[in-house]
């Protein structure tokens, strides 16, 4: 099921039913670092409503930053973070969205601005949690290896060694890298029609971790489309809501080109 709708996401989401939502990906218009169409949002009335339509158990991955001005963040993103609390979410995770190649933003007293915030919400427990997993440094590439491990000291000083078999195949840390721009967020050139987009991996990576196939993800602020394609090569349902005419054009002919290709196998 792909439904897709060319409205407000406040208003499309109050006809929506409640508790029916697994998996929410969005990254929402955050100060003024976008134009975004010349569109904007009430976050406070968007994140209650979220919690109406998120089933107990399911996850909201609220990708922002915030904009400096007159030399000071707006602490934007985590007013909103606090919203989410206070309307009923635990906030299960902080994570970082770090890019590789970041455009060198940040003046001449400022490091580089490098980095989004990933806000992971969650209805109570995540009832899905499917951790992706990295390979940790070894010399020989093995998935585990051997090495004595220091298990007491004896009388003369030195430590008495016990042999013990490492997992070397480890659950990756909540700080993710991605390329991003031209030809590294997103293989299809429409997309980047849109000012914004985020990496097609980190979407796919997000709904890996926390959904099945078959569950229903949301995105209210649709944008170029990159959660419903990617929901959509991983067998999950979507809903996107994306209120400007422009940008639901590209989503909705990226998405389409998609289902088209997969009924091609």
């Amino acid at each position: 099921m792909i439904e897709l709708y060319n409205r407000d996401c406040l208003a499309a989401m109050k006809d929506l039913d409640a508790d029916i939502i697994d998996l929410v990906i969005t990254s929402p218009p955050y100060d003024d670092l976008r134009s975004y169409d010349g569109f904007s949002f009430d976050y406070n009335q968007t994140i209650q409503e979220l919690y109406r339509i998120v089933k107990t158990g399911g996850v909201v991955v609220w990708v922002v930053k915030d904009q400096t001005i007159n030399g000071s963040e707006t602490l934007s993103s985590f007013r909103q973070a606090i919203k989410f609390v206070e309307v009923g979410f635990s906030l299960h995770d902080t994570m970082i969205f770090l890019k590789d190649n970041p455009v060198p933003v940040g003046g001449n007293n400022r490091y580089y601005d490098a980095f989004e915030y990933m806000f992971v919400f969650s209805k109570g427990v995540p009832k899905t949690f499917n951790p992706l997993m990295r390979m940790r440094r070894n010399k020989t590439g093995d998935k585990r290896t051997e090495r004595y491990k220091p298990v007491q000291r004896e009388k003369n000083g030195n430590f008495k060694k016990k042999k013990v078999t490492i997992n070397c195949i480890v659950k990756k840390n909540n700080v993710w890298n991605y390329l991003v721009g031209g030809g590294n967020s997103a293989q299809d050139k429409i997309a980047h029609e849109h000012p914004a987009i985020f990496p097609e991996q980190l979407v796919e990576d997000h709904i890996l971790s926390w959904s099945q196939e078959g569950d229903l993800v949301l995105d209210p602020f649709m944008g170029s489309g990159t959660t419903g394609k990617m929901a959509l090569l991983t067998k999950r349902h979507f809903i996107g809501i994306e209120i400007s005419k422009d940008y639901f054009g590209i989503a909705k002919k990226r998405i389409e080109e998609h289902q088209q290709q997969l009924r091609l196998f």
